[in-house]
């Protein structure tokens, strides 16, 4: 006893605790986590292939701003960690690369290498990065399969500060905007809803489930072929556009029509 209790009161003996600690940590994170490594893991969106050709599209084209190891640079934040989501959804809608740096990457039409190989490989490089939100399936982005009812719902409880009641966007401070929502494919909107690119917050599936995704992209694809009963859209962005146009063409018309009325009667005196 006296000899277990003078073990215990060794100086080493606190090291040895604490390094047999970490070492049942360790083991209980190594059976836990899931097999192969961080690159295996990753590679749900692609072949190894992908991720070794996606690497020389990385360095051709994004590394110049990102970091040869995309670690990020003065330039542009680290790539380490986003997911091929956020690639695909950047790369896709054109805006990256980025033209210039301004205060938000505007849509524009795609490189000529961006094809639709080139954006997968490059997706699938970075998922094996760091892992996180992969391109959803085609299933997860049909509009057929969701409900509209429930998707406006949501949708102007969580999106019509920013981008309108039917998604035709609006300014935001410091130069940014929220962009319209009709150029958008299905799987870009859900992508954007994953990763939250620019001024847009991160709405995960804790936030948003997936079948809440696929419920609003089910609404905003429906209000883009409703038809506006009266006529004109005027750019489909509310009643502040409306109040001004009836403002102004209404007074137009009064101001019009009181001229005639006087003219004519100065005329017949």
């Amino acid at each position: 006893m006296n000899s277990i209790t003078a073990r215990r009161r060794h100086p080493l003996a606190r090291v040895a605790v604490v390094a047999l600690a970490l070492g049942l940590l360790g083991g209980g994170y190594a059976l836990a986590a899931p097999n192969g490594s961080t690159a295996d893991a990753a590679i749900a969106s692609g072949k190894a292939d992908d991720v070794a050709q996606g690497k020389s599209l990385f360095v051709a084209h994004c590394a110049s701003c990102h970091g040869m190891n995309a670690e990020g640079t003065k330039k542009a934040p680290t790539l380490i960690g986003v997911g091929a989501a956020a690639v695909d959804f950047q790369v896709s809608s054109g805006r990256m690369p980025a033209a210039d740096a301004g205060p938000q990457a505007p849509r524009k039409p795609r490189p000529e290498w961006a094809t639709d190989e080139a954006v997968n490989q490059l997706s699938a490089y970075v998922q094996s990065l760091g892992g996180g939100p992969t391109v959803p399936s085609a299933e997860q982005v049909d509009p057929a399969k969701g409900d509209p009812a429930k998707g406006g719902e949501l949708f102007r409880a969580n999106c019509i500060q920013c981008h309108n009641f039917t998604g035709s966007g609006g300014a935001l401070t410091y130069g940014k905007y929220a962009p319209p929502l009709n150029p958008a494919t299905p799987t870009q909107i859900y992508e954007a809803m994953a990763t939250g690119p620019q001024a847009m917050p991160v709405f995960n599936d804790s936030t948003i489930t997936p079948e809440q995704k696929r419920d609003m992209i089910a609404y905003i694809t429906h209000v883009r072929s409703q038809v506006d009963p009266g006529g004109s859209g005027l750019g489909r962005i509310g009643p502040v556009t409306e109040g001004l146009v009836a403002w102004v063409v209404g007074l137009s018309l009064l101001i019009l029509a009181s001229i005639w009325i006087t003219a004519k009667k100065r005329r017949a005196a």
